[in-house]
Order: C-alpha cells, then sequence, then structure tokens
C-alpha cells in the first residue's frame, strides 16, 4: 500500500518555465467569460459572430479574449473562406474541460439530498 502512495506523490515534474505556462492557462481559464468560449468550441468549430450570440458578448469582446486563448494555445483558428473558425488546440484541451465540466457536475449531484 505504501508503494502505491509514493507512486502519487512521485508526480510528472516540469520546468519553472513551464509551471508558469501552466499556471497562465489556468488563470485564462479563470475568467467566466473565456471559459464560455473555451465551452462553445469544444463540440464543433464556431466563428466570432457566433461565438459573440452564444456568449452575449459583442464581437470585439470576443476577439481579445480569443487572442489570448490563441497566445495560450488552448484554442486554434481555421480560416474558411473569409471567417476563422474556432476549437479546442488538441484533445488535451478537450479532455481537461470536458472532464472538469463532468467533475462540477458529480459535485453538484453529490451536494443534492
Amino acid at each position: 500500500m505504501r508503494e502505491v502512495y509514493a507512486d502519487v506523490i512521485t508526480s510528472p515534474s516540469i520546468t519553472d518555465d513551464q509551471a508558469i505556462e501552466l499556471a497562465e492557462m489556468f488563470r485564462l481559464m479563470g475568467d467566466p467569460s473565456r471559459l464560455r468560449i473555451i465551452l462553445a468550441c469544444l463540440t464543433a468549430p464556431i466563428c466570432v459572430s457566433d461565438l459573440a450570440a452564444r456568449t452575449r458578448l459583442s464581437p470585439s469582446l470576443v476577439s481579445h479574449h480569443l487572442r489570448l486563448l490563441r497566445a495560450a494555445r488552448l484554442l486554434r483558428g481555421e480560416r474558411q473562406g473569409k471567417q476563422v473558425f474556432y476549437s479546442p488546440a488538441d484533445e488535451h484541451v478537450r479532455c481537461t474541460i470536458t472532464d472538469m465540466v463532468a467533475h462540477v457536475g458529480e459535485q453538484a449531484d453529490a451536494e443534492e439530498p
């Protein structure tokens, strides 16, 4: 039993620069508007105007948030004609957000009498 516990303690190590980058990603996702933008991108690629409508934010504010999320490699944009469609940068981002949404849902279910 003690060996299993030791495995948990020896979690993956990261460099100082990676720790800073990871903390910045979590900080960006800590903003409710940015989190709603990420969530809106999970099911299918979506353009700025549709993101603005879905999140009830102005297109310019959505564009600002997208710039930050793209710089942090959380979202990626793909140009199709005159529009850019946004989606998660990779499956790691999709899975992390999906898992955390499920986790929050489990907490809410556990709290109900």
